[in-house]
């Protein structure tokens, strides 16, 4: 049997990259897949149409998720599409936008980095919670950076990453009595676009021969971990940071 059978689930950030193979691959574990996506409707149809080769059902959801009526709107549209309940939000909307040392860096620069990786989880963890029950599971995303301070010019992407980790301890705490647990995924170097963006190709080896896997991960292997972290089999896990980077960091 699927983990996820009947189940619904929203990914924010759920079209692209990691997103886009966490929501496959909660798809494939049976749950209805609410794929939010913020300003290229080609990734969401994309992405659905993926689940819906491989047998599952999804739909697509467009949203800034650092908007509170854009998220409510996302909610929304899952429970028109799937019913009253939410069984799994997976949190995974943010990015660095760009490397700045702190003489280079200015107050909105700062405040931007902010909401779109913190206020982003806040706001749809607030809005989701009312229509989860129990056995329900909240996964956030964080960072390695969130854990050793990151890169070069990543100081405003690692405190916001490890803002994530203390919102998801708190969140485990406060709605852990009504049976919904909250947990994160701290990434390491993930093949993906981001690093195409902000990572030198040397630097990039550097750090795969460092790590003693000698090699990136794969954005399905993230979202492998997502989907246990979402099912009954994780039941007694909540609170939890949870490293996946090859070894390149020990928490």
């Amino acid at each position: 049997m699927k983990t996820l059978e009947g189940k619904v689930a929203i990914v924010a950030g759920g079209a692209r990259d990691i997103g886009r193979a966490v929501s496959e691959r909660l798809a494939a574990e049976g749950a209805k897949v609410v794929v939010n996506y913020f300003n290229n409707p080609d990734h969401g149809r994309e992405t659905v149409a993926a689940i819906e080769a491989a047998g599952g059902t999804a739909i697509a959801v467009a949203g800034d998720m650092t908007k509170k009526a854009d998220v409510d709107k996302l909610v929304s549209e899952a429970r028109k599409a799937f019913g009253d309940s939410v069984d799994v939000l997976v949190n995974v909307v943010g990015g660095l936008v760009a490397r700045k040392a702190l003489a280079e860096m200015d107050d909105e620069f700062f405040d931007y980095l902010m909401r779109l990786n913190v206020t982003s989880t806040f706001l749809t963890t607030q809005s989701v919670a009312p229509h989860m029950g129990a056995g329900g599971a909240i996964i956030n995303f964080s960072s390695q950076a969130g854990r050793d301070g990151g890169g070069p010019g990543a100081a405003a992407y690692a405190t916001s990453k490890g803002a994530v980790m203390t919102f998801t301890r708190a969140m485990a705490k406060e709605l852990g009595p009504s049976g919904i647990r909250v947990n994160c995924v701290c990434p390491g170097m993930i093949s993906t676009t981001f690093h195409d963006t902000f990572t030198k190709k040397e630097v990039r080896g550097n750090v795969a021969a460092a790590t003693p896997l000698r090699r990136e991960g794969q954005a399905s292997e993230v979202a492998a971990l997502v989907a246990y972290l979402a099912t009954p089999g994780a039941g007694f896990i909540t609170g939890a940071s949870v490293d996946i980077n090859g070894g390149m960091f020990f928490s």
